[in-house]
């Protein structure tokens, strides 16, 4: 199983950070919050931290455990990992994506999501982070 971590990145208005998945990419064209591949003994945060900067050119700040989900792609069985996260700074530029939106919590059902991504999405709706 592959661990993976995925950033719930929220910005000064609100907004979650959400991006497309380019063609060529497995899950080409289904959107998700945004993080990649744990490296060997790499806490999910540093891993976060790592990929938003080399992957879209930002700093973020991982500050809570979100949660977690189990996905079986078929060929591959992921962990995805998820922590609640700021922006700091950074001008996004997309590497492994080819769209990104700021989504306000309550239209994040209208995109259509990888499958492992799509329990975080309910939460997040269905939860108070406050």
């Amino acid at each position: 199983m592959i661990e993976v971590a995925a950033a719930i990145i929220e910005n000064g208005q609100g907004r979650i950070l959400i991006a497309r998945r380019k063609k060529g990419k497995s899950q080409e064209g289904l959107w998700e919050f945004p993080g990649g591949k744990l490296e060997p003994g790499e806490s999910p945060e540093a891993c976060l931290v790592r990929e938003l900067q080399e992957e879209m050119g930002i700093e973020i700040s991982p500050y809570s455990y979100f949660g977690e989900n189990e996905h079986d792609y078929g060929t591959v069985q992921i962990k995805l990992i998820a922590y609640l996260a700021t922006y700091s700074h950074g001008e996004i530029r997309l590497v492994d994506h080819d769209d990104y939106r700021w989504s306000k919590r309550e239209e994040l059902r209208e995109y259509e999501w990888a499958p492992a991504d799509v329990p975080f999405v309910d939460w997040l709706i269905d939860r108070d982070l406050s």
